[in-house]
């Protein structure tokens, strides 16, 4: 299965105005059309891939470039930006720290074991083998419940040019999720701002993955386990080497194929708590593939580096507000299941599962 490509430029010529109270059927039929695809293909998919005109393949490309420098910098180097105190919420976490969900989660783990053995994941043998970068985009709250997911970035020395390529990319594809977030409030039924309000000041991180392939590069080798993404939205621009696997709502697995000039959209566990579970946060994994080996090949013989890098961003409701499901999904019968709270403290739960909560105590 191909996933559609969206263009958003219909979108952004004529529905980015500033009432944030507009629905759908404020919007001309074509456009109104296209925001109920962008609900529909994220509730049966989980993921979404777009086009976006303001994010160029060499706005990206610049972008890779730099962190392809970067992970191949030594380990120690690397780990000078190392922030545990802040459970990994800015700076760098090294390979083997992060443990993938499926891997601590009895629940998944038994669903994992009802599935058609061509849909099963490849699990692996302990924490992921890639190294992570947290780098935050946009403006913070002076004043929070959860000061670690709202700290100050982290900047290598010898990288003149990092605060600001990290933060034209990162601002870049913070609009892009933006206008996804409109687009699809608008397809579920919500008010146009029903998302994008509660982003406001959010924890958003721009978070690349390196993947040594010149070590890890044996075809079945596990990236990134078998997991869903805590955050709202997830976005990425094209990787140079192919890798992810995605699960349809309908337990399908599917390698995606990012186009040239696309970008990704996964759903997180966060959409799925503001719809009750009408957009569940989408499953995934990288790993490498016979496709991702085949990469390895024609890279090597062009002496290009060899590391994976995703250009990945975590886009967050903003840490104090308030997590619950939104408009008509409270009338939910699943709508129990997605009690109220804090988004800062459903972070800090789901971190502490995956092993990047730290050690330090509760504020």
């Amino acid at each position: 299965m191909e996933l559609p490509v969206i263009d958003l430029a219909p979108y952004l010529s004529i529905g980015g105005g500033d009432d944030g109270s507009m629905v759908g059927s404020e919007l001309g039929g074509g456009l109104s059309e296209l925001c109920r695809d962008v609900s529909q293909i994220l509730k049966e998919t989980g993921a979404l891939l777009v086009k976006d005109p303001r994010c160029t393949v060499e706005d990206n490309d610049r972008f890779i470039d730099m962190m392809e420098k970067y992970f191949e910098s030594p380990s120690e180097f690397k780990r000078l930006q190392e922030r545990p105190n802040l459970h990994y919420q800015v700076g760098v976490t090294p390979e083997g720290v992060e443990v993938p969900r499926s891997l601590v989660d009895d629940e998944m783990q038994a669903k994992l074991n009802t599935m058609p053995k061509e849909s099963q994941p490849s699990l692996p043998k302990g924490p992921d083998c890639k190294w992570r970068y947290m780098w935050r985009v946009g403006p913070r709250p002076s004043k929070t419940r959860f000061q670690e997911l709202n700290s100050e970035p982290v900047i290598p020395e010898g990288f003149p040019e990092w605060k600001e390529t990290m933060d034209y990319w990162g601002y870049k594809m913070i609009s892009t999720v933006e206008v996804v977030a409109e687009m699809a409030a608008i397809g579920f039924g919500l008010p146009k701002d029903a998302f994008t309000s509660l982003m406001k000041q959010g924890p958003h991180l721009l978070a690349p993955t390196g993947s040594d392939l010149s070590r890890y590069g044996q075809e079945g080798i596990v990236f990134a386990g078998y997991h869903y993404d805590l955050n709202f939205l997830t976005i990425h621009g094209r990787s140079r080497f192919p890798g992810l696997n995605i699960w349809l709502s309908n337990g399908q697995k599917v390698e995606v194929k990012v186009p040239v000039g696309c970008l990704l959209i996964q759903a997180g566990k966060q959409i799925e708590w503001l719809t009750a579970g009408e957009c569940q946060a989408g499953m995934h994994e990288v790993i490498v593939t016979n496709r991702t080996t085949e990469a390895i090949k024609l890279a090597s013989a062009q002496n290009r580096s060899l590391w994976r890098v995703s250009s990945t961003l975590f886009a967050h409701i903003a840490s104090d507000a308030t997590l619950k499901p939104l408009g008509h999904f409270a009338e939910s019968p699943l709508a129990s299941k997605y009690p109220s709270m804090y988004a800062g403290e459903f972070v800090e739960q789901e971190l502490a599962v995956i092993n990047l909560k730290g050690n330090k105590e509760e504020p």
